[in-house]
């Protein structure tokens, strides 16, 4: 819904709505309930993280189908708007940015299967994606 930054109130959901409204690609948007906010919901496109996730939870099935990605198919888009308070996004491709995770993982950090690593990076930058909360390398790496 929102966000805080720099002492101030961001209204998310108002940004995120602004940059998809031109994008017939977009089919979803997640949205998650930090400060309580009032925030219009677009039917059949957007729904609510923890309505979604308390769904998924009561499924019986514990596994799901992976889908078979080309190295060049869009992972993420990263929105960021630095110190402008303008959003700007870089798209990130699958191979391009998971090659750099695990090899960065590897080479900078040489984590190993029973290592502990904490960043404190703020999840909206770059790390905190790729290292800041491991997701993606361990995953590579088959931990």
């Amino acid at each position: 819904d929102e966000g805080r930054r720099g002492g101030k109130t961001v209204k998310l959901k108002e940004v995120v709505d602004a940059a998809v409204a031109s994008l017939s690609s977009v089919r979803r948007v997640f949205v998650f309930k930090r400060t309580g906010a009032a925030v219009g919901m677009v039917s059949g496109r957007d729904d609510w993280m923890a309505n979604l996730l308390a769904s998924s939870s009561s499924s019986s099935s514990a596994e799901l189908e992976s889908e078979a990605m080309d190295s060049e198919d869009p992972l993420f888009i990263l929105y960021t708007s630095g110190s402008t308070g303008k959003p700007k996004g870089v798209a990130h491709s699958t191979a391009g940015y998971l090659l750099n995770a695990a090899l960065t993982t590897q080479t900078s950090f040489a984590l190993q299967e029973d290592d502990v690593y904490c960043c404190v990076a703020d999840c909206g930058w770059i790390t905190g994606h790729s290292v800041g909360r491991p997701l993606y390398p361990p995953m590579l790496h088959g931990f």
